[in-house]
């Protein structure tokens, strides 16, 4: 009896080796994880599906691919997504470099070369914003469709007027006031556990990478200009916190003719965290409208 169970049992065991040993294949609603090679570093990022044509995610400052976990689900049974570690967060190599909006659009589009997709609808959340008009600008033939969740196409500040949040950042204990800034950029968020996460998460971003990616939001010369368009299909979901005034709100509109522009009352600057249904289905409706989806 025992041999026969030992005759059994090896063969059984031989397959299950040679199928650990295949290289895993990508599954609806499972990530594989990949590391696409730019510019000297890896940039780490996650895909659901195959197919030439993705939604992308792209995460704000100091953020990281995980940030989006209660969205990403929503829409693998549609269309193909890839999650984006920015250089120099989450899993992607921090090297000390200038962490730039145009070197961010351009870790993008070596991760959609990586992955084979040769077209994308981008989503952007805060610094994310400056990351899609970056992308937009450099790669106009590979972006399909926009959404900007609570970030803005415009200069929050000169690097003087900036310099009382910024400075704090380049100190040797500058710990205590990058918490200060990370514990104002979270507030208001709904739960307080996710909450606790966010700040952990962003407080595990090294301090080189915190200062040069505000110094790049900073750059003057990455916004548009007078004469730029943004001439794709366009969602931009906002949180109702007064950030966002009616001249802004004039200026997206003329910069983004025909955008859906949206604010919502009682979310934080985290909404898609805050609301995560109302998001999904949101950006999925955006999406139908629009023939942005393909499987």
């Amino acid at each position: 009896m025992k041999l026969i169970f030992r005759s059994c049992l090896i063969p059984f065991l031989l397959l299950v080796a040679l199928a650990a040993a295949q290289p895993q294949q990508a599954v609806e609603g499972k990530p594989e994880d990949h590391f696409a090679k730019f510019d000297k570093m890896k940039v780490h990022y996650q895909s659901y599906g195959k197919g030439d044509e993705a939604l992308i995610f792209i995460h704000g400052w100091t953020c990281n691919l995980n940030f989006w976990k209660a969205n990403i689900p929503a829409f693998t049974d549609q269309t193909r997504v890839i999650a984006i570690d920015l250089p120099g967060h989450g899993e992607s190599e921090k090297p000390e470099i200038a962490y730039t909006m145009k070197l961010f659009a351009q870790s993008v589009e070596a991760v959609m070369r990586d992955a084979k997709v040769a077209k994308a609808t981008l989503v952007g959340h805060s610094m994310g914003a400056p990351v899609l008009w970056m992308f937009y600008k450099n790669f106009p033939e590979k972006t399909r469709g926009l959404v900007i969740v609570d970030g803005g196409l415009k200069a929050m500040g000169t690097r003087e007027s900036m310099k009382p949040f910024l400075d704090p950042l380049r100190l040797p204990a500058y710990r205590a006031n990058a918490e200060k800034t990370v514990e104002y950029i979270t507030q208001g968020m709904k739960d307080l556990t996710v909450r606790g996460e966010v700040r952990k998460a962003m407080m595990n971003t090294p301090q080189h990478v915190m200062v040069s990616a505000f110094e790049g939001m900073l750059d003057p010369t990455i916004w548009p200009t007078a004469t730029d368009k943004i001439k794709v299909p366009t969602l931009s979901l906002m949180a109702n916190n007064g950030n966002w005034n009616s001249e802004y709100e004039k200026y997206i509109r003329e910069l983004v003719p025909g955008i859906e522009y949206q604010k919502w009352d009682g979310v934080s600057h985290f909404l898609m965290m805050d609301e995560p249904q109302k998001f999904n289905e949101t950006v999925l409706a955006f999406l139908k409208k629009n023939s942005l989806l393909k499987k």
